[in-house]
């Protein structure tokens, strides 16, 4: 079934926002401790705050970033005729960082407008990595063939949904691939986001999850430095059909810290649970490790794969902005025509 629908778009970002959310209070717990706070289940429900919703991270505010981007450089293409989709993205990304407290760029000041400025959550706080906050201060585009550092965060993959979303097949690997690679330099930080992007185009052209996660590792291995993602892949899928307690079969993908670890623990849980997002994303979150990207990587291919009208209710009307992202999926969803886009909203620089 083709999945070029809103309701599949919708999952996608809701449910990695959701994913993000449920995970975020736990982000720097051990299992044990997980345990010890929540109960034997660990934790299983999304924790609400003062404001009466449940908090999104960075993971999800550059997913928005991410999206904005892509849309602004579709205007671009649009009106200019020409566009470097990266070179737009970046310029999304120096805006988020703007909203976490850095000074505006003198030689960029023509870039900080738009409407996700305006939304006062996005200017929040919530742990941003370290490699994105030091790579995008630098003033420096990192590329693949020219690496800013050598970190394979997992801060590029957490952010890529959108790519797969918008861009189609070899384009959406690529472009994935080159937008991580701003901010992260190792191929496992910037192929591990081109895995993701191609895994989530593969499922809205309607092939089923197992089908779509071996074409995305049957892509894989055209690119240079791709055996560590490929490696822990193709472990996820092995351990998905094993039976083995979800947590022994993470602590063998890893922590969730780096690229390769993240997609292939978001790969396991969406795998072994495929026909139900909330089992998922609660397996997703109860490790040690990173909890929140596993969550949100989860909830962008569950909720991309069942649809919106799948995830829980409560939960979606409980995460924070959720009116936003349902804006920004439809967006992405528009046809490749002047008047699908918001000219206003996503201009081309």
């Amino acid at each position: 079934m083709i999945k070029r629908e809103p309701d599949f778009f919708r999952g996608c970002l809701v449910g990695g926002a959701i994913g993000d959310a449920l995970g975020a209070p736990v982000e720097f717990l051990t299992r044990d401790e997980i345990i010890s706070q929540y109960g034997p289940d660990g934790i299983g429900d999304l924790v609400v705050s003062q404001s009466g919703k449940a908090l999104i991270t960075d993971d999800t505010q550059l997913t928005l970033f991410t999206a904005e981007g892509i849309l602004r450089a579709k205007t671009r293409m649009l009106t200019k005729g020409l566009c470097q989709p990266t070179l737009v993205v970046y310029h999304a990304y120096q805006r988020w960082l703007l909203t976490q407290g850095y000074p505006r760029l003198p030689e960029y000041e023509w870039i900080y407008d738009g409407w996700l400025l305006e939304i006062p959550e996005l200017h929040a706080q919530r742990a941003p990595g370290v490699s994105c906050l030091t790579a995008l201060r630098s003033e420096e585009r990192g590329t693949i063939e020219a690496p800013i550092n050598t970190s394979k965060g997992c801060g590029g993959v957490m952010r890529s949904a959108p790519v797969g979303l918008f861009y189609r097949r070899d384009d959406a690997f690529r472009l994935a691939a080159e937008f991580a690679a701003l901010t992260h330099g190792h191929p496992s930080g910037y192929l591990s986001a081109g895995a993701l992007a191609y895994l989530i185009d593969a499922l809205i052209e309607g092939v089923d999850l197992e089908t779509a996660v071996t074409k995305t590792m049957m892509m894989l291995k055209g690119f240079a430095g791709h055996e560590e993602c490929l490696k822990k892949l193709q472990l996820a899928e092995q351990l998905s059909k094993m039976g083995a307690y979800d947590h022994e079969a993470i602590a063998l993908l890893g922590q969730g810290w780096v690229g390769e670890e993240a997609l292939a623990i978001s790969v396991y849980c969406a795998l072994k649970y495929q026909d139900d997002f909330r089992k998922a994303v609660q397996a997703a979150v109860n490790h040690d490790g990173d909890s929140d990207s596993t969550g949100a990587i989860t909830g962008n291919i569950i909720g991309l794969y069942r649809g919106l009208a799948e995830i829980p209710e409560d939960w979606i009307e409980t995460v924070e902005l959720k009116d936003v992202l349902i804006q920004m999926a439809d967006d992405l969803l528009t046809d490749d025509d002047e008047q699908s886009v918001d000219l206003k909203r996503y201009p081309g620089y």
